[in-house]
């Protein structure tokens, strides 16, 4: 009698398991288009010389592309520069996200109206931010350099000094995706228990003690979380650099993003601009894989 529970019970398994891959069949078969396909369309055309000048996949190279890419001084350069850019904002954005959401967890009243508020510019195209700050951040006619200029203080070349547009354009990613740092941040501590709180602060412990000794150690995954996600979109960096800079003044400004898109459409190298595209992916992924782990380790 058992034996024919457990048979009827394992066909059962195994009918909701073909109704499930049927049901997942068209998103998966979306995902791979959409995803997988143009991943190994990239990689198979970095294994060839291909150019937009001979549009063709006649010669293979093998890891060429890959080596020509690792070799180039100007695609390490871009490396570097990105590096600094994703490590700047994602720090600054955390500590300002982070501020603003402890502050807010404490607001009983009004909460949707500040939700709305920060939600603005996150909602803005990346496109249309960058155009705003170009005109504000214009070094004659731009409204900050005016208002500067009101306190006495001289006009500053925002977008055309080498050692300023950097630092630029990092503001403006902050101005424009801090509310998604703040908006998940808030979630995770909107999320928080009450009874830990209340219980240490029967034992005496103040406010500092409490955001150490309790509202880090329960926020470790959010926040790993949030940090991934925010790493990965300043990784891949565009629009910005492209309305704003264009990757200057010089090279000041040429993230990788921008790079492969200069060797791919400028240089019309689109096989190496395809390798450079496939190092930047296994760096993302094994970045990715690193804070997976780390996070699976805190639970």
């Amino acid at each position: 009698m058992m034996g024919r529970m457990e048979q009827a019970a394992n066909a059962a398994d195994r009918r909701d398991r073909r109704f499930g891959y049927a049901m997942a069949s068209p998103s998966l078969i979306v995902l791979f288009l959409i995803i997988l396909f143009p991943v190994l369309s990239a990689l198979f055309t970095s294994l060839h010389e291909y150019t937009l000048i001979a549009p063709n996949f006649d010669v293979f190279t093998g890891l060429t592309n890959f080596k020509l890419a690792l070799a180039d001084a100007e695609f390490r350069h871009s490396a570097w520069l990105t590096s600094r850019f994703v490590i700047g904002v994602v720090v600054l954005e955390f500590i300002i996200g982070f501020a603003v959401a402890l502050m807010l967890n404490k607001v009983e009243r009004l909460k949707p109206v500040y939700y709305a508020i920060l939600l603005c510019p996150l909602l803005m195209n990346p496109v249309i931010v960058g155009l705003i700050w170009r005109m504000f951040l214009h070094p004659n006619l731009g409204i900050v350099n005016y208002l500067l200029g009101t306190i006495g203080i001289s006009p500053v070349n925002w977008l055309g000094d080498t050692k300023v547009a950097i630092w630029t354009v990092i503001l403006v990613d902050i101005w424009h995706q801090v509310s998604f740092m703040i908006v998940l941040l808030l979630a995770g501590l909107s999320s928080l228990p009450k009874e830990p709180y209340e219980a240490a602060r029967v034992d005496g412990a103040n406010a500092f003690q409490c955001f150490i000794h309790i509202t880090l150690p329960m926020m470790r995954t959010v926040i790993v979380v949030t940090l991934l996600i925010r790493l990965i979109f300043a990784v891949k960096t565009y629009d910005l650099i492209y309305i704003m800079t264009r990757g200057g003044p010089g090279t000041a400004t040429d993230f990788v993003s921008y790079f492969i898109y200069r060797t791919a459409f400028v240089s019309l190298n689109i096989g190496e601009a395809s390798a450079m595209s496939i190092i930047l992916l296994t760096a993302i992924l094994g970045l990715t894989a690193y804070l997976y782990r780390y996070m699976r380790s805190l639970n």
